[in-house]
């Protein structure tokens, strides 16, 4: 998200209605839990307009209080997100967690991560523990296919961007070799400390 300057024409309220007008943030369909699904989409995130402020305004009176008092997974689609457009910044995330209730955290059952890319991995592996507190990291699931995501969350009940769609074709066409399927976040993730400055000043560049 951008410095006060760079927003100083575009008031808070501008924002909140942009972030609706986008829905970027939309409480849709549920898990095979029985758990609500928080749909995010970061690819459609204005980060370069968009204040931590006014997500954090948003979330507090348009999403929060729709959940009410039930459980909750978040499905993020990280599919297409360009740091240089769509990544909010470090600082951002931070507080956006931050500023989630308690009894919002505790009722969050799990993250499923759409599309990681390895630079995201990697820059969670690294700081993730830092940006994502009130034990939010230890709930988040990396899902390279959409067919694993519908394992755990009701296909009809979630629309996906047709973008998505693309690029799982796309990856249809190129397979890289790799495991596919829902993983934890990073037990299997060692760095060697004779490279990790140059790892840490990677991540930090680089999400998308």
């Amino acid at each position: 998200m951008n410095s006060p300057t760079s927003l100083m024409t575009i008031s808070i309220s501008e924002q909140e209605k942009l972030i609706h007008k986008l829905q970027i943030f939309k409480i849709q369909g549920k898990d095979k839990r029985g758990c609500s699904i928080l749909r995010v989409i970061g690819k459609l995130f204005p980060a370069r307009v968009v204040s931590v402020e006014a997500v954090n305004k948003y979330l507090q009176e348009k999403i929060y209080p729709s959940l009410e008092q039930r459980k909750f997974s978040i499905v993020y689609l990280h599919t297409g997100v360009n740091r240089s457009e769509n990544f909010p910044g470090i600082t951002a995330l931070r507080s956006v967690c931050d500023a989630m209730p308690e009894n919002v955290k505790a009722r969050l059952n799990a993250v499923y991560f759409l599309h990681p890319s390895l630079q995201s991995r990697l820059f969670l592996a690294l700081f993730g523990r830092l940006i994502f507190t009130g034990g939010v990291y230890w709930k988040l699931n990396y899902v390279t296919r959409l067919e694993f995501l519908w394992e755990h969350v009701k296909r009809k009940e979630i629309e996906m961007p047709e973008f998505v769609y693309d690029h799982e074709e796309e990856l249809d066409d190129y397979r890289p070799i790799m495991d596919y399927g829902i993983e934890g976040d990073h037990p299997r993730v060692y760095i060697d400390s004779t490279v990790e400055p140059a790892v840490s000043m990677y991540s930090m560049r680089c999400i998308a």
